[in-house]
């Protein structure tokens, strides 16, 4: 009697298990970004669809996937090299033939975009750059946070960072539609334009002098940087002015977008007093 209820018990957790996991293989498909398999692929990239990046099964760069590697890097589109395991993860064991591109979530912009709408606006420019934000959660709070405080536009690297791919677009609330990101290949070059439009660059770090000591009137950009080491050395080394923000309590430092946010609307309070003068 008792070996029969403990074989029930077996048969009714191991079903139960046997949803749980083929639910969570449905969920997983669910994903609208992923382009799997070759011609797949291929007729996405010739019908200039946006993407994050191409993930191809490591050792394969060179083999029959070399003419979709030598488009994506026409397109400056990011190539990365993984197991075969994590592709099956990601497609749920779909027959991906070694190859998946992640579709954005939009498209990316330019600079000269982000300046453009600055002057439709008829404002200084305000722009976030993010050096090397890799957590898709934060790059999309980053946007929203933007977008509510009236910056033109966000600077992202095509390396090291995360993309517009589903996660970003989910976390910036409906932000992503109304802000221009830029993805640029250099960040210290895109720097240094920005700065030749007469716009001072601030990075965030913590050996800064206090933001609210540090008038950000006029054009501003500000880089704010990993979740893990911060801006830079390179990078802090472009910026015009270092800024903290002070800490009181017994944690030294802010996640990436919080800290983004509290900059972005001390640059927004400052151009709400400067019309309130004028």
């Amino acid at each position: 009697m008792a070996f029969e209820c403990f074989r029930r018990d077996f048969i009714f957790m191991r079903n139960r298990n046997t949803a749980f996991n083929k639910e969570k293989e449905e969920k997983r498909t669910e994903r609208d970004d992923l382009i799997i398999g070759r011609n797949s692929v291929r007729e996405a990239l010739n019908a200039e669809r946006p993407a994050e990046c191409l993930m191809i099964r490591r050792g394969d760069k060179k083999g029959p996937l070399s003419p979709i590697v030598a488009k994506c890097l026409e397109k400056k589109i990011p190539v990365k090299e993984v197991d075969e395991k994590k592709l099956d993860f990601m497609c749920g064991h779909s027959n991906h033939q070694g190859v998946i591109l992640i579709a954005a979530a939009k498209e990316y912009s330019t600079l000269e975009d982000i300046f453009s709408n600055a002057r439709e606006k008829g404002e200084e420019p305000f722009i976030i750059i993010c050096d090397g934000l890799e957590d898709p959660h934060n790059l999309g709070a980053v946007i929203r946070s933007a977008e509510a405080a009236g910056a033109h536009g966000v600077v992202i690297p095509a390396r090291r960072s995360a993309g517009l791919g589903y996660t970003v677009g989910k976390s910036s609330a409906g932000a992503l539609e109304y802000m221009p990101v830029a993805r640029v290949t250099n960040i210290n070059a895109a720097i240094e334009e920005i700065k030749k439009k007469n716009v001072w660059v601030y990075a965030a770090d913590m050996d800064g002098r206090p933001y609210y000591e540090t008038d950000m009137s006029g054009g501003a950009a500000v880089i704010v940087g990993s979740e893990g080491n911060g801006v830079s050395r390179l990078v802090k080394e472009k910026a015009d002015v270092i800024v903290s923000i002070p800490m009181k309590g017994h944690i030294n430092s802010l996640n990436a977008s919080v800290a983004a946010g509290i900059l972005m609307f001390e640059i927004s309070k400052t151009r709400s007093l400067g019309k309130l003068k004028k």
